[in-house]
């Protein structure tokens, strides 16, 4: 295991760097400086980040765009009201996007941010935060919009999911090395964190014999992450640079 660690290592100088934020989704939060601005662009980029990292960009980028200098703003003034059914990203469409700025003005309203909503709930005594994370989002979500569930913001069998969305979106927020995350929230540790496995990241461990699970579930990103923890038990979710860069690089 230490070649394969060696070059693990490797690959992470090799990607996490500034040139990494201008093809990848993480450019977008990191545009504002406003707690709020950044939580709601980095939960609501990481859920259209699936499929054509090309098409991703210029999705988000239409988000922004949508928006305008403030998301949260645009949140608090229920700009989303005028929202209709255009398409947005894929199978992801704007009644979709007003399902989630609803709930997020809840959360806003009750707790200030979303970090303080995860305070208030002690998530950040858990052992997989994602998931206890995931749960509470839900429910202030579902709460918000007369008790609807919407899977294609946040999947329903959570419990049993990777939550690569989620995931993704908390590296961004709780990482904060200053290179490439944005390190903002302070009441996640980073060693607390689990891997966002997707299709590249999932291959690649495989092939270099680190996860033996066929299925990209929570099983696998538990696995996979026990595995980076021994590597780097500080900050193991910087290999996500390492698996993903090198796969999407072939």
């Amino acid at each position: 295991m230490n070649d394969v660690k060696d070059f693990l290592d490797e690959q992470v100088i090799r990607f996490n760097t500034q040139s990494f934020i201008k093809n990848d989704p993480v450019q977008f939060p990191r545009r504002y400086s406003k707690l709020q601005d950044i939580e709601i662009t980095a939960f609501v980029v990481a859920t259209i980040s699936w499929g054509k990292r090309s098409v991703i960009l210029r999705n988000a980028e239409k988000l922004l765009v949508m928006w305008g200098d403030s998301p949260y703003d645009f949140i608090m003034n229920e700009d989303y009201r005028a929202l209709g059914r255009a398409n947005i990203h894929r199978t992801f469409f704007e009644h979709d996007l007003a399902y989630m700025l609803r709930g997020f003005r809840q959360i806003f309203i009750k707790y200030g941010s979303i970090e303080n909503m995860l305070k208030a709930n002690e998530i950040e005594l858990s052992i997989a935060p994602a998931w206890d994370f995931a749960g509470v989002l839900s429910a202030e979500m579902q709460q918000a919009n007369d008790g609807q569930n919407n899977s294609k913001c946040y999947p329903s069998n959570y419990k049993h999911s990777a939550l690569k969305r989620i995931n993704m979106a908390l590296r961004w927020l709780v990482r904060d090395d200053g290179i490439v995350d944005l390190g903002i929230w302070k009441s996640i540790n980073p060693s607390q964190l689990y891997i966002p496995l997707d299709v590249h990241a999932g291959n690649i461990a495989r092939e270099l014999g680190l996860l033996r699970r066929n299925s990209n579930d929570r099983h696998a990103v538990e696995e996979l992450t026990s595995v980076l923890r021994q590597f780097c038990p500080e900050d193991p979710i910087k290999y996500d640079f390492a698996l993903f860069g090198t796969g999407v690089s072939r």
